[in-house]
């Protein structure tokens, strides 16, 4: 009997997951479930885990101890999931041609891309600039490609890492409207950021993460409200974590 793949990945579960090179661990033990709903939002300083968690939660690498599931299964393929890069490359060719590129690759029929091509661009606020480079492209510009290019794969779990670092006001109000849709269309958007009023404006939960340990998961008002450890009270009041 053929068994069907599962309708979605979601929930994706951590369990006492530790990654690390050699004695050093990157994340260790974090135990954690994302599950269907709104942003889950992954804070913490600098060299706190946020990325290798990421690419955990993607199946990008593999713990060394402990295991990832994704809808039960451990051994499921990346087709329902999508992941953006802090610093994203662009295809040497146009805005739709990047975006056509990645339909192409995600085995989207050929009929069905030029549609897609104006329905992604659209969502993402990009249809003037469809036949611009990419290369072209302001730094937000391009982030708001790497997303309409990750989203042709039609997934139903996101992960962005650091999305609107290094961008100015306006590209991050852009970039930030772009990811509130997207999880209003029901995909789930995990991401990672040191902001914290980027964390108030887009997380339905909270991570904190510190020295490679979730320190604290919870719905984001409580987290920002009333947090539970001393480690969360002064990442708020903004002092130094070491």
């Amino acid at each position: 009997m053929t068994m069907r793949a599962p309708d979605s990945d979601l929930p994706i579960v951590l369990e006492d997951v530790r990654f690390g090179a050699r004695a050093v661990a990157i994340i260790d033990g974090v135990s954690l479930m994302l599950a269907s709903g709104a942003p889950t939002v992954l804070i913490g300083p600098n060299g706190s885990g946020k990325t290798t968690l990421l690419r955990a939660a993607m199946g990008l690498i593999r713990p060394s101890r402990g295991r990832v599931t994704w809808a039960g299964s451990a051994e499921v393929p990346p087709t329902r999931r999508a992941i953006v890069f802090q610093r994203p490359t662009m295809l040497r060719r146009s805005a739709a041609a990047n975006v056509h590129y990645a339909l192409a690759a995600a085995g989207i029929p050929r009929a069905r891309r030029p549609s897609r091509i104006g329905e992604l661009l659209a969502l993402v606020g990009l249809s003037p600039a469809a036949e611009r480079s990419a290369r072209r492209l302001s730094g937000g510009e391009q982030q708001r490609l790497a997303v309409a290019r990750a989203l042709a794969r039609e997934p139903d779990v996101l992960f962005l890492d650091e999305p609107t670092a290094s961008l100015d006001p306006a590209s991050t109000k852009a970039l930030e409207d772009v990811i509130a849709a997207i999880a209003k269309r029901g995909i789930k958007v995990v991401l990672s950021t040191h902001d914290l009023g980027e964390a108030r404006r887009l997380a339905g939960e909270i991570v904190l993460l510190h020295r490679g340990r979730a320190v604290e998961n919870g719905p984001a008002v409580q987290f920002f409200d009333s947090p539970q450890t001393a480690i969360a009270r002064k990442f708020l009041a903004g002092e130094l974590l070491v």
